[in-house]
């Protein structure tokens, strides 16, 4: 066996070590701490990032094809484009690419018996669903196979805005250019949806895009542009890319949702800085709290030490005995602390204990995503981190003076 691996096991097994096991429970309880905060502060970033991401894409999909226009945020166009369906095939084909519906961008004025608000209404056709991301109370939108249906979803924030729900009748105000009357059309409330973010439930109202088609005055196959739904939001620059490159001919463009909503994704981004800074502050946290432990430790054995280097010792395996306290208590703090992070996690999915301004945060409880190679990454690059720091209290093994300890009792 060891030598260096054998009195290290003693150390931890003996009953007589009171003060050396108390050092290193210590130890392994403030690593666990540190691993479980990096741990729960990647998860409730990785969440955030996804959770937001999802609701943008289940309202807008992955990719807009449309004219192109030098402010990629502003979908609202004026000029139609005609509705190709060799186009949309070619588009299906891409890799990836789950679905591809046409939509119609129009602004409007919703009026009620005591309020009004301006808003965006989306045009959708019968292929158009709301993904799970987004809530939905009432029913979707029946299409009718003879003429446009008198139907609309308004979001949740609209309805607290208006005073209106389910079943109500509300006028929508279209303003044309050069006329001084407004277009009215008396349209059904049948459903409300609510998808959290702010930029999406205070501006648009879904309807039924022949309306808008006979409001502005076009033909069946005029639309404004097209929403290309992914199987996975990774392939998304590369897909527009492809579809831009083999599929498009000027002026029509593709805009990938990262482009539309730059704000929103920037802001996701510096999410990262933020998981960076708490992930290098507790690795330092734990590296300075496990070297402070095995110095302590060093000094309280310098006696058996100075006895080892008397029986001749050499100073790297007396370093290797070190070196095991110190993989012992990076091994199980990381393995606690996974263990705290992993049940905190599973508690707030299941419970959602902890409560979020939904106006602010886009979402009412914590988000978290639990993604296995970040925590690998983290046990691991702990473990290392904290084994080599390990050597600089290790040095101060070459300073102590056998004779002087062995007479110290």
């Amino acid at each position: 066996m060891n030598l260096s691996f054998f009195i290290a096991r003693r150390g931890f097994t003996s009953k007589k070590a009171g003060f050396s096991s108390f050092i290193i429970r210590l130890a392994v309880t403030a690593t666990a701490i540190s691993i479980a905060v990096m741990v729960i502060a990647v998860a409730v970033i990785q969440g955030f990032k996804f959770e937001i991401r999802e609701k943008i894409f289940s309202f807008w999909g992955h990719i807009i094809v449309t004219n192109y226009s030098p402010n990629a945020s502003d979908l609202i166009l004026t000029e139609p484009i005609l509705y190709d369906q060799d186009l949309v095939n070619r588009i299906a084909s891409v890799n990836s690419v789950k679905s591809v519906n046409p939509f119609i961008m129009r602004p409007a004025i919703i009026k009620t018996k005591d309020a009004m608000e301006g808003l965006r209404l989306k045009g959708i056709n019968a292929n158009f669903t709301l993904a799970n991301k987004i809530k939905l109370n009432g029913s979707p939108i029946q299409f009718s196979d003879s003429d446009y249906t008198k139907q609309i979803i308004v979001s949740q924030s609209t309805v607290d805005k208006l005073n209106i729900e389910i079943g109500n009748e509300v006028q929508l105000y279209f303003i044309e250019k050069g006329n001084t009357a407004p277009r009215i059309r008396k349209v059904k409330v049948v459903g409300i949806f609510h998808s959290g973010m702010e930029e999406v439930d205070k501006t648009y109202v879904l309807c039924d895009m022949r309306l808008l088609q006979r409001i502005n005055g076009w033909t069946p196959q005029d639309i404004n542009g097209y929403q290309i739904d992914l199987a996975d939001s990774k392939n998304m620059e590369g897909a527009a890319e492809i579809i831009f490159n083999n599929y498009l001919e000027a002026p029509l463009h593709a805009y990938t949702m990262k482009e539309i909503y730059a704000n929103v994704f920037d802001w996701l981004e510096l999410q990262n800085i933020n998981a960076k800074i708490v992930l290098i502050i507790m690795a330092i946290v734990a590296t300075i709290n496990l070297a402070v432990a095995i110095l302590i430790l060093i000094v309280e054995q310098a006696r058996l030490i100075g006895i080892l280097k008397s029986l001749g010792m050499l100073f790297s395996k007396i370093m290797h005995i070190f070196l095991f306290y110190a993989t012992y208590i990076a091994f199980m703090g990381i393995v606690l602390g996974n263990l705290i992070a992993l049940s905190l996690c599973w508690l707030q999915v299941k419970f959602g204990f902890i409560k979020l301004n939904e106006a602010t945060y886009y979402m009412s409880q914590v988000p978290i995503k639990i993604n296995f190679w970040d925590i690998v990454l983290i046990d691991l690059a702990t473990l290392v981190f904290c084994i080599l720091f390990m050597w600089l209290p290790g040095l101060y093994i070459k300073r102590i003076q056998t004779v002087k300890v062995i007479q110290f009792k």
